[in-house]
């Protein structure tokens, strides 16, 4: 049986882009947390970087595809925005892709 690691969950959300800077939703520094508990239901907290931004539906349903992909079923996203997102969220990569 597969174990469902927070690395694998990570990795996946690496296939996930911002589908207005093609950049990673993880090296745009927009994951905060992934929690997997006991019945293997995920968790993902996350922010946009603009309060209100249109583009979150797509965000969503592409990680909901990413993660079925490693069998997952049980997935809630918690949206937040404190604290709020800043370029010093990204990662080294993500930087360098934006040039910053």
């Amino acid at each position: 049986m597969f174990t469902l690691t927070k690395k694998a969950v990570k990795n996946k959300l690496l296939e996930v882009m911002d589908p207005e800077l093609n950049i990673s939703i993880v090296d745009l520094g927009l994951i905060y947390g992934i929690k997997i508990n006991a019945n293997n239901k995920v968790v993902i907290t996350m922010t946009l970087t603009t309060i209100g931004c249109p583009l979150f539906s797509l965000i969503e349903d592409e990680i909901r595809i990413k993660l079925k992909e490693l069998g997952v079923k049980d997935l809630k996203i918690n949206l937040i925005f404190d604290p709020p997102w800043s370029m010093d969220k990204m990662t080294a990569k993500g930087k360098v892709i934006l040039g910053i």
